[in-house]
């Protein structure tokens, strides 16, 4: 079966971003920060553009998160919106709480994390970088993502 790992987008905050939610998951980026300015074709790049993130990535349990900036000058746009959320199934009650907590600070919670009718013990938010995440812990293994 394939592998999903999110990828986000950010307007010149992804290196910010990422060391945030280093500070949560813990570890190191695989394979370093690349910066847009290293890639070939990008020498009329402004320094702001250039110093922009080509890719990251952020190993969270067996997955991977990863992201990158856009680049204004290439006509991209960033549209933040609702429509992608990065859903974490922690190990345990007490990590989904830590997760929660750290991750949605100075965000904009959309649902506490509460024991929901389903049965699990879920969560969902906004970061302050815009992101979109669930946070869910499920005593059934087998439900996991």
């Amino acid at each position: 079966m394939p592998k999903l790992n999110p990828y986000l987008n950010f307007d010149g905050k992804a290196e910010e971003a990422f060391n945030f939610y280093r500070t949560v998951f813990g570890g190191e980026f695989v394979g370093g920060v690349h910066k847009m300015g290293n890639a070939p074709g990008t020498e009329n790049l402004s320094d702001e553009e250039k110093n922009r993130v080509m890719h990251i990535a952020l190993r969270v349990g067996g997955d991977l998160l990863m992201a990158s900036d856009i680049v204004p000058s290439f006509g991209q746009n960033l549209t933040v919106g609702n429509n992608n959320y990065v859903s974490i199934f922690p190990d345990s009650r007490e990590d989904a709480e830590r997760i929660f907590k750290a991750l949605s600070e100075d965000g904009n919670i959309e649902m506490p994390l509460e024991d929901q009718f389903w049965g699990d013990y879920f969560g969902s938010f906004q970061d302050k970088f815009g992101v979109y995440w669930m946070i869910n812990f499920s005593t059934d293994q087998g439900y996991e993502g």
